[in-house]
């Protein structure tokens, strides 16, 4: 395919086109991914996540300053909350990273959670395959921030950054309800503000009287101020050194496969309902039965079941 000629050669309009393409579940999307996968695997994939107004995006800016000092070539997917009118980004491309606009080792995508509520869309998976493939050596993937369901990250990162922010009141609480497992690094951000040190403590406490397996890596805090450009040095390297000892330990092989045995589930799940909505008619006749059961003159469970057996006899051979 000669745009998988021109992703490998990190040609703009090609990853921009492959990126619209798995965006808009668009015909040739399949064979595309396919084409590009055995060019993957190169890419660290940094999550950011955290409430609003933590001050994620200017994070991000400071990080992709630290990367291109390197020379390093970065990608974002800063995914943002839907239109309920278009279906598409409601923000847009982030104003804070703007800065990074005109740089050619920087492509900055927003894209649309299309009412995922763990704020990561499937096309997000994908275009970090694409970013992958045309030799972007980071990948930070900035979500919107909607608190407990927030959870898809870690399927999709391989270092998760949890962003907190003194004096939103209900830090700790939301911490005790499992939010706490999503973050590898936690970056308590804004930390000029009154009540940094007390919030980083209660982050400390809340690690320590966790239950974990003793194999699994050691969670990290960092004090940053993403605005004064304060401790954005220490984070880099504890990213840095995080990504180095989970790949000679096995951890990052391992998170990895585990993202690989998640994404086939969901594949085999996704296919399995086409195939079906296309043997059985779901959606000519999903009328006619909902009405039926409306009326209680069909049992949910039994109609179920009686359409499974039907199907089972037809593909089911012994």
């Amino acid at each position: 395919m000669e745009i998988v000629k021109g992703i490998v050669a990190g040609n703009i309009r090609s990853i921009a086109r492959a990126v619209s393409i798995v965006e808009n579940n668009m015909e040739g999307k399949e064979e595309l991914l396919d084409e590009l996968h055995t060019h993957t695997g190169n890419a660290v994939v940094w999550g950011i996540t955290g409430p609003p107004g933590a001050g994620k995006s200017t994070l991000a800016d400071r990080l992709i300053q630290k990367e291109r000092s390197e020379g390093k070539k970065v990608a974002v997917i800063a995914v943002d909350p839907s239109s309920p009118f278009t279906g598409g980004s409601l923000l847009g491309d982030r104003l804070r990273m703007q800065t990074h606009a005109t740089d050619p080792g920087v492509f900055i995508r927003s894209m649309a959670s299309r009412g995922h509520l763990g704020g990561i869309s499937t096309a997000a998976f994908d275009a970090v395959k694409i970013f992958d493939a045309a030799g972007y050596d980071t990948i930070m993937v900035e979500t919107i921030g909607v608190g407990q369901t927030e959870v898809e990250i870690i399927e999709l990162s391989d270092i998760v950054m949890l962003v907190l922010v003194p004096g939103m009141g209900d830090e700790i609480q939301a911490m005790k309800a499992g939010v706490m497992e999503i973050g590898d690094i936690f970056v308590v951000n804004k930390s000029d503000r009154e009540g940094a040190e007390r919030l980083k403590a209660e982050v400390e406490y809340v690690l320590m009287i966790s239950e974990k397996p003793k194999e699994s890596p050691q969670k990290k805090i960092c004090m940053t101020s993403a605005r004064d450009n304060t401790g954005i040095d220490e984070l880099h390297r504890i990213l840095q050194t995080k990504h180095t000892e989970d790949l000679k330990s096995g951890f990052l092989e391992e998170k990895r496969k585990h993202r690989l045995n998640k994404e086939l589930s969901n594949l085999f799940y996704l296919k399995t309902r086409e195939f079906l909505e296309e043997q059985l008619s779901i959606g000519a006749q999903m009328d006619t039965w909902i009405e039926g059961i409306y009326k209680k003159e069909i049992k949910p469970y039994k109609f179920i079941s009686e359409k499974m057996k039907e199907l089972k006899k037809e593909y089911v051979k012994g």
